[in-house]
C-alpha cells in the first residue's frame, strides 16, 4: 500500500522533485540503487506516524512546495535520522589524475598516480579517472599496476579510463584510442563528445549528423564490451546556449545507445549556477524516456563558480558530480571535491562517500597536495588550517561559550580542528584558549599580562599567527611553579672570511673568498651553574645553535632529536623614519623532531643575530618542555 501510494504521485513541480523527493531507503525497508530519477518522497524532516498513506503525506502529496513549507516546519524533527538516509547518493567522480594534472606545476609520476589513487579509494570516492591510455605509455601502465595492486582488494571504487568517441570517418574497430580503452580494463570507459554545434563543424569539422553517429557507435560499441559508459558533453552548456535542440540531441543520442550517464561539461567555466540549475532540470525532464540514464556535471573554475555550478547541478537533478581534489586542473582549474564533497554531505546531508571515511577528508586532501607538489592553501574550505582558525578577540571570547557562534560546523566532521591565533587583535580569550589547547592552567590576570606583552612585542616587529611555540612560552614562563631550564647570559657571534679580495673592483675576477667561519660564543647558567662553550657553523644561527647545544644536551639529552627545518627573514619597514638597515628584522624558526612533530617560534629585533637568537632560545626551551628521549607531545 505504502510503495502504490508514491508510484502514483505526480510530481510536476521540479523545485518540489529536487527538495522533496528523493529517499527510498526512508520509507521502505526494502533497499533499491540510486537511479537518475528519484521517484519517492522524502520525508527527512518531517514526523510521522502510521503508513505513508496517512493524513499527513496525503496534505504534502496535495500541495505545492509553497504551501509545504509552512507544514513542514511546524512538524518536529525526526531526529533519529541519520545523515547517510536523509537524501539520495550522489557519485563522486574524482579525475585528479588526469583533468587535476592538466593544472600548470603539477607533474605526476606513475608512483605518484598510485598512492593518490590508493588514498581516494580509502576515502571512498566512486570513480577514479586514471587517465587517457590512448595518449601515453604511464597512463597505459598505470591502468595494469592499479588494477593488480589497489582494486583488487575490496572496494566499492571503481577505476574509470577517458578517451573520445570513434573519430569521423572510420569504425570503431580501427579506432586505436577506442582499442587502447578497451585494454585498460578499467570498470568504466569515459568519453568525450562534442556538444556544441560551431565545435562540431570548426573544430573537428564534420558534419552534426556525423557527430551524433560518432557519440552513438561509440557508446554501442563500448556497451558491447560490457563496460560502464559515461559520455562527456562537451562544452554542453555553450552548446546548449548556442543550439538548444542540437545539443539535447547529442544527449538523447547517447541514451539511446545506452550511454549510463550523461555528464553536463561546463568546459569554459563561464556560465552562472542558475543557469546550470536551471537547464539540468530541463534535461532530466528530457532524459525521461531513459529512465536508467544519470545526469552527471563537469565544472571548471574560471569565473569561481565550478562548486557552486556543481551544487546547482545537483538540485537540478545530477546524481554524479566530477571534480579534482583541491580544485586543480588546467587554467583555474577544476570544482573542488574536497569543498563538494563537504557542502554535499556536512551542508545538503547528501550521501557521497561513506560516513565512516568523511574524517579522512582534511588529510587526504592535504596528502593529495603534497605529492601533487602544490603547497595547500591555509584559508582553504573545511579542511585548511586556518578554516576554523580565529584571531578577532570577540569572535573567540564568543566561541569558547558557543562554538558555533562563528562555525559552521563542526570541524572534527572532516578531520580539521578549531584554534584561536594570538596577535595584536587579540582578547584574553585568546590566550585562556591557547592555554587549554596546551594543557596550561592560568587565571585571567596572567593572561591579561601575557597578552600585553604580546601586543608590545607585535608592535616592536614580532608576528604571533604562525609562532605558537613563541606564546606557549610566553604563558609557560609566567607559570608559577616553572624554572627555566636555562639562562642566557651572554653571547657573541664572530663572522669573517679567511678568502682574498681583489683590489681591482671592475675586473672580471674578483675573489670575494671561498671560505665563510662564523664562531659563537655563549655563557649560560644551567641548574645554578655557568658554563662558556664555543662552536663554529655554516651560518650565525647555525654556530650559536651548536653552541647552546654543546652546554645543554648533557642535561636535556632531548635537544639531540630536535632540528632546525626552516628558517625565513623578513625585514619590515619601521614606523619612524629609519630605513634600510636602521630596519626591524623578523626572524621564524621551525623546528621538528625525529617524530615529525614541528612548532614555530618568532623574533624581532634591528639586528637580524639577535632576532634569530631569540627565536633559537624560545624553540629550544620549548623542546626541552614539550619532549623527552622518547619523542615529543607538541
Amino acid at each position: 500500500m505504502a510503495a502504490s501510494c508514491f508510484q502514483n504521485l505526480n510530481l510536476n513541480n521540479g523545485v518540489l522533485k529536487s527538495e522533496l523527493v528523493p529517499s527510498t531507503e526512508l520509507l521502505f525497508s526494502t533497499f533499491s540503487a540510486p537511479s537518475r530519477r528519484p521517484r519517492r518522497l522524502n520525508l527527512a524532516r518531517v514526523h510521522v506516524q502510521g503508513t505513508c498513506c496517512s493524513a499527513a503525506v496525503v496534505i504534502l502529496m496535495q500541495k505545492s512546495y509553497e504551501q509545504l513549507q509552512p507544514v513542514i516546519e511546524s512538524v518536529p524533527l525526526q531526529s533519529s535520522l541519520s545523515s547517510d538516509t536523509i537524501k539520495p547518493y550522489i557519485s563522486i567522480y574524482d579525475t585528479t589524475l588526469r583533468d587535476g594534472a592538466q593544472m600548470v606545476g603539477i607533474s605526476l609520476t606513475l608512483a605518484d598516480k598510485l598512492k593518490i589513487a590508493r588514498a581516494l579509494t580509502e576515502l571512498g570516492v566512486g570513480y577514479i579517472e586514471g587517465g587517457w591510455p590512448g595518449s601515453n605509455p604511464k597512463d597505459a601502465e598505470f591502468f595494469s599496476l592499479c588494477k593488480a595492486e589497489i582494486m583488487a582488494n575490496k572496494t566499492n571504487t571503481k577505476l574509470a579510463a577517458f578517451g573520445a568517441t570513434r573519430r569521423k570517418g572510420i569504425t570503431c574497430d580501427e579506432d586505436k584510442n577506442l582499442q587502447s580503452l578497451i585494454s585498460s580494463d578499467a570498470d568504466v570507459i569515459t568519453v568525450v563528445a562534442k556538444a556544441w554545434d560551431e565545435q562540431v563543424i570548426k573544430v573537428i569539422e564534420t558534419s552534426l549528423e556525423e557527430n551524433l553517429n560518432m557519440i552513438s557507435d561509440t557508446v554501442k560499441y563500448l556497451k558491447m564490451q560490457s563496460k560502464e559508459v559515461m559520455v562527456d558533453a562537451e562544452h554542453f552548456f555553450d552548446g546548449y546556449l548556442s543550439n538548444r535542440e542540437y545539443a539535447m540531441d547529442c544527449l538523447k543520442t547517447a541514451a539511446k545507445a545506452g550511454a549510463d550517464v550523461v555528464v553536463l561539461c561546463d568546459t569554459n567555466g563561464g556560465t552562472m549556477p542558475w543557469i546550470v540549475e536551471e537547464v539540468t532540470r530541463e534535461i532530466h525532464k528530457a532524459l525521461e524516456p531513459w529512465p536508467s540514464v544519470r545526469i552527471g556535471i563537469h565544472t571548471h573554475n574560471d569565473t569561481d563558480m565550478a562548486v557552486a555550478n556543481s551544487l546547482a547541478a545537483v538540485r537540478g537533478g545530477a546524481t554524479l558530480v566530477q571534480g579534482c581534489m583541491n580544485g586543480y586542473g588546467e587554467r583555474t582549474g577544476n570544482a573542488n571535491l574536497v569543498s563538494i564533497i563537504g557542502n554535499l554531505q556536512v551542508k545538503l546531508k547528501y550521501r557521497c562517500i561513506p560516513s565512516s571515511t568523511l574524517s579522512k577528508l582534511a588529510s587526504v586532501s592535504s596528502f593529495v597536495a603534497e605529492i601533487a607538489g602544490q603547497l595547500q592553501s591555509p584559508s582553504q574550505p573545511f579542511v585548511g588550517s586556518n578554516a576554523f582558525a580565529h584571531k578577532g578577540g570577540i569572535h573567540v571570547a564568543a566561541i569558547r561559550k558557543m562554538p558555533e557562534s562563528y562555525n559552521h560546523m563542526d570541524p572534527t566532521l572532516v578531520g580539521n580542528k578549531m584554534l584561536s591565533v594570538v596577535s595584536e587583535l587579540s582578547g584574553r580569550g585568546n590566550i585562556l584558549d591557547k592555554a587549554e589547547r596546551a594543557g596550561l592552567t592560568i587565571d585571567k590576570n596572567i593572561a591579561g599580562n601575557v597578552l600585553a606583552r604580546i601586543k608590545k612585542m607585535e608592535l616592536e616587529g614580532c608576528a604571533f599567527e604562525g609562532a605558537g611555540a613563541s606564546v606557549d612560552m610566553l604563558i609557560i614562563r609566567r607559570g608559577q611553579h616553572y624554572k627555566r631550564p636555562f639562562q642566557v647570559l651572554e653571547f657573541s657571534v664572530i663572522s669573517s672570511n679567511r678568502g682574498t679580495q681583489a683590489q681591482d673592483m671592475n675586473t672580471d675576477n674578483e675573489d670575494y673568498g671561498n671560505c665563510q667561519v662564523n664562531q659563537a660564543i655563549v655563557k649560560v647558567n644551567v641548574n645554578g651553574v655557568d658554563q662558556i662553550t664555543a662552536s663554529e657553523g655554516i651560518g650565525p644561527v647555525d654556530a650559536l645553535s651548536h653552541a647552546l647545544r654543546n652546554a645543554l644536551e648533557a642535561h636535556y639529552p632531548q635537544l639531540s632529536q630536535i632540528e632546525l627545518e626552516d628558517y625565513k627573514v623578513r625585514l619590515l619597514e619601521p614606523a619612524t623614519a629609519r630605513k634600510g638597515t636602521l630596519s626591524t628584522t623578523r626572524v621564524t624558526i621551525e623546528f621538528t623532531d625525529s617524530k615529525g612533530n614541528k612548532w614555530t617560534t618568532v623574533g624581532a629585533h634591528s639586528s637580524i643575530v639577535e632576532a634569530s637568537f631569540r627565536a633559537l632560545v624560545d624553540g629550544l626551551e620549548f623542546g626541552i618542555v614539550n619532549c623527552s628521549e622518547e619523542g615529543c607531545s607538541t
